[in-house]
């Protein structure tokens, strides 16, 4: 299947102003992506601390794992531009509807993420620095550039580079990589699939059109709500493996529990009503915010 060329700037078109030049950069990073992944960071470096770490160390990471995260996704979009050009969904981003060129676009991305690396060497350690930017080569290079277009798994694989921000979190604070840090990074890993399948069954025809062979277009609608069931039945177990490192004690065991019957009900009932899963996907948001809030209570109260 053929994908449009992308449209170049119009010469003849009036410049932006220089509010939205930057209103767009800051479109590239995807703000809303980079909120969740540092909603995970800051309970990791609780954890990781056994309370409130430094104020400082936070802010310096979650500001070096904004800059990696930015980066990343910046430069997803320079590469993506022709399929964002065909979905309905991303055809208004900044590369097709015209308002960033590539060539910037990608020196501003690579400059996120270098300013990225260099920042959390500087104010955390540089295994935090290396986690940090291995999950962006991840995400450009493994998940961007070759699973997203060739697999049915490429969510699948491609979620460890979401799953990488609470690697960072712990090793911001202990320099080090915990049994329960790897935990955490499986909660996340396990819990991108169906919160992404959810996305892909309400965008079926925009993957299909730009030929991303996403679980719905490939294996159809029932099976794809069959293996978010089945997905989010093994992420409420491995979330549960985290009481077992000693990290966390029963606060979080029981919000665990609790939040992972909620959401395998709401699996079950966008198994029946799949028209409903925008439903899920932010069903799917909220478990996880929630999940990883309650490590820090459970962090800061026992």
């Amino acid at each position: 299947m053929s994908i449009p060329k992308v449209r170049v700037t119009d010469p003849h078109a009036a410049p932006a102003s220089p509010l939205a030049t930057i209103k767009a950069y800051v479109e590239l990073t995807k703000p809303r992506i980079i909120e969740l992944l540092l909603i995970t960071t800051v309970p990791a470096m609780v954890v990781a601390q056994g309370g409130w770490p430094s104020t400082w160390l936070v802010l310096a990471t979650l500001i070096g794992g904004t800059l990696s995260a930015g980066g990343a996704n910046a430069i997803n979009n320079v590469i993506d531009r022709d399929i964002d050009q065909v979905m309905r969904r991303t055809k208004g981003r900044p590369l097709p509807s015209a308002r960033v060129a590539p060539k910037p676009a990608l020196y501003f991305g690579a400059v996120l993420g270098i300013a990225g690396f260099v920042w959390l060497w500087a104010t955390a350690n540089l295994l935090a620095a290396a986690l940090s930017t291995s999950g962006l080569l991840f995400y450009v290079f493994i998940y961007t550039m070759i699973l997203k277009r060739s697999t049915v798994q490429n969510i699948v694989v491609g979620g460890a580079a979401g799953a990488v921000p609470a690697l960072v979190g712990w090793a911001a604070v202990t320099n080090d990589l915990h049994v329960a840090a790897w935990v955490m990074f499986a909660i996340i890993f396990f819990w991108t699939p169906p919160h992404f399948w959810a996305l892909a069954l309400r965008y079926e025809d925009d993957y299909a059109v730009a030929g991303v062979p996403m679980l719905p277009v490939v294996v159809g609608r029932q099976a794809t709500l069959e293996q978010i069931e089945l997905y989010t039945l093994v992420l409420v177990g491995v979330s549960l493996l985290l009481y077992p490192t000693g990290a966390v004690g029963w606060i979080y065991l029981v919000a665990a529990v609790v939040l992972g019957v909620w959401l395998y009900r709401a699996a079950r009932r966008l198994h029946r009503r799949p028209g409903e899963s925008m439903r899920f996907f932010g069903f799917s948001n909220l478990y996880l915010a929630a999940l990883f809030v309650m490590m820090a209570v459970d962090a800061l109260v026992l």
